[in-house]
């Protein structure tokens, strides 16, 4: 199983949507890496810059609630797997997008408010991951550490690697 975690950008907004994360006029590229270059284009966040260290270097992206509402795409899920982004914390997320992040062998992690907000207090942090038993440990500032639950069938699809990989498994 792939490791989980490293450097966190934080998206202090509720609702980013999956046209912020990769722009509708993108959606005709015929592959995943040519998406790379235009990942979260078109998110006006304040302080937030698509082309910035920050982003580029980052594993987690920590977040607010209903992230990746809007459109159902697999390439708003994709276009963070091609920049090694391979976990999204968030309050909650709209539920096909948090499905296809399991569905290509990555962590949507849902974790209440209060967690959320004090991983956000903590400057620049480094998020550490062990999904077997559902613990964050965020680095910063100080460390602090989170429990969290999937069902087993995400779990299993994590695991695995993802659907293609679990179904090659299992069928």
């Amino acid at each position: 199983m792939k490791q989980f975690g490293g450097p966190a950008i934080f998206l202090d907004r509720n609702d980013i949507n999956t046209d912020e994360i990769i722009p509708a006029k993108y959606l005709t590229e015929n592959s995943k890496t040519a998406l790379k270059p235009f990942i979260l284009e078109d998110l006006h966040l304040e302080g937030f810059d698509p082309q910035s260290d920050e982003l580029k270097n980052a594993g987690v992206i920590v977040t607010r609630a209903n992230f990746g509402c809007g459109s159902s795409r697999e390439h708003a899920v994709w276009v963070f797997e091609v920049n090694d982004i391979n976990v999204v914390i968030a309050e909650s997320f709209a539920r096909i997008f948090r499905q296809n992040m399991f569905n290509c062998g990555m962590l949507a992690v849902e974790l209440p408010k209060e967690d959320i907000d004090i991983i956000l207090s903590m400057g620049n942090v480094d998020i550490d991951i062990d999904v077997t038993n559902g613990v964050i440990t965020a680095k910063g500032a100080g460390e602090k550490t989170f429990n969290f639950t999937l069902n087993d069938f995400a779990r299993e699809l994590i695991q695995a690697g993802g659907w293609l990989a679990y179904a090659d498994k299992k069928y």
